[in-house]
């Protein structure tokens, strides 16, 4: 009997209880959504923010099954009673729907290969459900001009984007971040005929 998918859950199920933010609600939206197929990979991913006068939890958990990916985001958000409510959203893409898979690695000393450390890479996913335009007014160089030129700018995929550093999230975190990174970018190939 193959005893990886089980493992996988066990430590999908882990990683969820040292992300600490709910991790029954989040194991239980990923099981609805997962659909009791099997768990290729997987990278759970805390993020707390903190801004003037709140701190903010926020949780990603993607997964990779043979045909799909599924990410589950988890908030917090005021409740009506002032109890925070938090709001569990996954989303289930079809692997061939998925049309980039973009990696990006920061690299400590690249000039010495022999040295050179991965410290960071960020996973961004594009399918076509979120964009983001960015717009600013065009000019044309001249100083003094006044003239109404339009604007400028550009669209950037933005469906998900996951950041996992050494320094902020620890070595095994971003080793793990780069083994789902090529596992997605595998399955992905590999959807297509």
């Amino acid at each position: 009997m193959d005893r990886v998918p089980e493992m996988l859950r066990s430590a999908l199920r882990r990683d969820l209880q040292r992300g600490g933010y709910y991790p029954e609600l989040v194991e239980r939206v990923l099981e609805v959504a997962i659909g009791g197929q099997e768990i290729v990979s997987y990278l759970v991913h805390p993020e707390t923010t903190f801004d003037a006068s709140e701190l903010r939890r926020h949780l990603t958990a993607v997964v990779l099954t043979p045909t799909r990916l599924i990410g589950a985001h988890i908030d917090d958000e005021p409740g009506q009673d002032g109890r925070p409510l938090a709001i569990a959203t996954t989303e289930a893409i079809a692997l061939r729907r998925i049309t980039s898979v973009v990696l990006s690695h920061g690299v400590r000393e690249a000039a010495r290969i022999d040295h050179a450390v991965v410290d960071e890479v960020t996973i961004a996913v594009h399918w076509g459900s979120n964009s983001r335009i960015e717009l600013e007014p065009a000019s044309c160089g001249d100083p003094q001009c006044e003239a109404d030129h339009g604007y400028t700018g550009f669209a950037t995929a933005d469906d998900l984007v996951l950041r996992v550093s050494a320094e902020a999230d620890g070595r095994a975190r971003l080793d793990q971040a780069t083994r789902f990174a090529s596992a997605l970018s595998r399955a992905v190939a590999e959807s297509f005929p």
